[in-house]
């Protein structure tokens, strides 16, 4: 489903997806029966993408979006040292630790809940920065962010501690900085059978069901 809402997510088309794999967190249930009924009574949940800008160590810079999270990741046995920055402004000077992410609150029950990050409901216009395995600051449990905010990292010591950041399952490799933000000029369409919204999904989440 990630890869199709990738694939087409300036289309303007709603999706309905059905589960067939393993997770399918963003799918409905299996049954051709009644599907065209099922399609008219589906609810419409809006997923908006984080767009990644990626500085690379030769100076070029990448750009693609996320629907869950974009996540940073030391490259090497070493730690990787951040800085990071919030609309501009330097919010913690150091992080060391294998990694970050922001997550988008359709995300943030998957890689960002696994990083002990906090679920967030599908409608609240908030992102989540979450450390992960932090060394130091040890006690630092990440921060919810406006979806209007800017955020930065800054790689540390990039050639000694290389970094990599993936956007969904898009990868760039030793980067320098990664500038992340939600891209509101898109919203896609999502389609749920009642009582089976991405809402009440992530609601249940929250209550371990």
């Amino acid at each position: 489903m990630l890869r199709t809402l990738h694939k087409f997510m300036t289309s303007s088309k709603p999706f309905y997806g059905m589960h067939r794999g393993t997770v399918g967190f963003l799918m409905n249930e299996f049954q051709l029966d009644g599907l065209r009924e099922r399609l008219a009574a589906a609810e419409t949940t809006l997923v908006r993408p984080l767009v990644m800008r990626a500085l690379d160590a030769d100076g070029r810079t990448h750009e693609y979006r996320a629907i869950n999270e974009v996540s940073l990741f030391r490259q090497i046995y070493q730690a990787a040292r951040l800085r990071i920055l919030v609309d501009g402004k330097v919010r913690l000077d150091e992080l060391v630790a294998d990694g970050v992410l922001v997550a988008t609150p359709a995300g943030s029950t998957a890689y960002n809940l696994s990083a002990q990050g906090p679920i967030i409901p599908i409608s609240a216009s908030l992102m989540a920065l979450t450390p992960i395995s932090p060394f130091r600051p040890r006690r630092w449990h990440g921060a919810l962010l406006p979806d209007s905010a800017r955020v930065r990292f800054e790689v540390l010591e990039a050639d000694k501690r290389p970094v990599a950041a993936v956007a969904d399952h898009d990868e760039v490799r030793a980067v320098c900085s990664v500038d992340i933000q939600m891209d509101h000029s898109i919203a896609t369409q999502m389609l749920f059978d009642p009582g089976h919204s991405l809402d009440e999904r992530i609601l249940r989440e929250q209550f371990g069901y």
